[in-house]
């Protein structure tokens, strides 16, 4: 980094500090064309100099400046052929090589490549079967092998095995693709993260990989979509469902924070080619909501859950499973963070009964929205055995030490606490911390919660010093 920003400070020294050239550094990947290009564009303005500070600002505005086109002003203040040195055409000399020597896979490949980030690129993404919608399986790893002789991208070491291109070839390159490939590059990379991102309907493992490298790349995919012509609303359906898909796992992992940065990217840059009620918004938007919720940020969740509701029944209908989502979505913000119980627990009553009529008792769905109900209406009132069948159904339909039964189970757990039965919540409470250790791990949201509600158990049946 040192190095990289005293090349911008040699060409440049009067145009700023080493912090700021280190950052503008940081932002052209430290890639020496561009350092090259951006010291000399600032070495030589004349009539209204920039400052490193403003020339970092202005690359980071690319909605406003194509940060290809700041790079090649440079170019005029290299000397000899100004066009053998420009960041949008450099990269066309080693591709021209590699067509000449066989590969014009290599060029496609690297198109695939610019709908995703800089950051480490996990190879498996590359092994999809999805992929031969524009390179050949059979020619993927000679295409790469060709990018990796050029050095147009370069290995990183795992695990897992990651590819790392520069932010700025990627640019240069996505803007130079042909516009009757855009719609079909978008559409592939949705696909091939789709590959690797959890299905929703499976439940998050703490066994599983990590999910974090896909987020700049799927944020990547999206902003890709919403800058290049001629990408239809298939393709950015797709690329949400991928957003989706990655919300939920990074949600149900725990990441509150990066599942509400997907979600709400995801929201800014789908709505900017399809309608605000496109059923793929929709869901997004719902799960906004739950990271706001989870988050603290209470007023921010409830408008975003009724923004969903509002959509979800005039697109869908008052009855649809996709608005008792958004109702069973609502509901704990309205109980626990606003102090509006029974407009909550009218809403999760609503879930219960649409989606028993929909979907049957003892669907998952149906399933979760009942232990909101138990949770909600848990109080000194409540039956010893009001969450007994409840936890039969999930132990029966999930089976044991699955998300859905451990939630049931905590609630569960609750209500007899709340119906000062300590004594017969205490083994219950103490198998949910069991099997939330050996679920999500012990500094998981859901295994504190469950040893929070353990404590409470201890403290009131007098048992001081297991309760700390």
């Amino acid at each position: 980094r040192e190095d990289a920003a005293k090349v911008l400070c040699d060409l440049a020294p009067e145009r700023g500090t080493a912090e700021e050239a280190a950052e503008i550094a940081d932002q052209l990947g430290r890639l020496p064309l561009a350092l090259t290009l951006a010291g000399g564009f600032l070495a030589h303005q004349v009539i209204s100099p920039w400052s490193m500070a403003e020339y970092g600002r202005a690359l980071g505005r690319s909605n406003e400046l194509d940060p290809i086109e700041l790079l090649d002003q440079g170019a005029g203040y290299s000397g000899g052929d100004a066009s053998r040195h420009l960041a949008s055409t450099t990269w066309e000399l080693s591709l021209n090589a590699l067509h000449a020597q066989g590969l014009p896979e290599a060029t496609t490949l690297v198109r695939l490549l610019s709908c995703w980030s800089h950051d480490p690129l996990p190879l498996p993404l590359l092994t999809g079967s999805d992929i031969d919608a524009v390179v050949p399986r059979a020619r993927v790893e000679t295409a790469l092998r060709g990018l990796l002789d050029h050095s147009l991208t370069r290995l990183v070491p795992g695990p897992p095995r990651c590819l790392r291109t520069h932010g700025v070839l990627l640019d240069s390159i996505a803007r130079s693709a042909p516009v009757d490939q855009h719609d079909l590059l978008v559409s592939t990379g949705a696909a091939l993260l789709g590959a690797v991102v959890p299905d929703v309907s499976r439940p998050w493992a703490r066994e599983d990989p990590p999910l974090t490298p896909y987020v700049p790349h799927t944020l990547a995919l999206l902003r890709r979509a919403t800058q290049w012509t001629g990408v239809g609303p298939t393709a950015m359906t797709r690329a949400m469902a991928c957003a989706l898909r990655l919300a939920v796992a990074l949600h149900r992992s725990g990441d509150y924070a990066s599942a509400l940065s997907v979600a709400q990217d995801a929201l800014t840059r789908g709505t900017q080619v399809l309608e605000a009620t496109h059923p793929a918004v929709i869901a997004i938007r719902q799960r906004a909501g739950r990271s706001l919720y989870r988050l603290g940020r209470y007023e921010e969740a409830e408008a975003t859950h009724r923004h969903a509701l509002a959509d979800c029944t005039a697109v869908f209908g008052a009855s649809a499973v996709e608005t008792l989502e958004s109702c069973a979505g609502l509901s704990p913000v309205l109980a626990w963070a606003l102090d509006r119980k029974d407009e909550a627990v009218a809403l999760v009553r609503r879930a219960v009964e649409g989606r028993t009529a929909a979907l049957g008792p003892t669907h998952p769905s149906t399933l979760i929205a009942r232990t909101y109900l138990l949770e909600f209406t848990a109080g000194p009132e409540t039956h010893p055995d009001a969450g007994a069948a409840l936890v039969s159904d999930c132990h029966r339909e999930v089976g044991p030490g699955h998300p859905i039964t451990l939630d049931a189970e905590l609630n569960h757990g609750f209500a007899l606490v709340s119906a000062a039965l300590q004594l017969r919540a205490l083994p219950l409470v103490r198998n949910v911390v069991t099997g939330s250790e050996h679920t999500y791990g012990t500094d998981h949201p859901k295994t504190l919660a469950a040893r929070s509600l353990l404590s409470r158990v201890l403290g009131e049946l007098g048992r001081f010093q297991e309760a700390a």
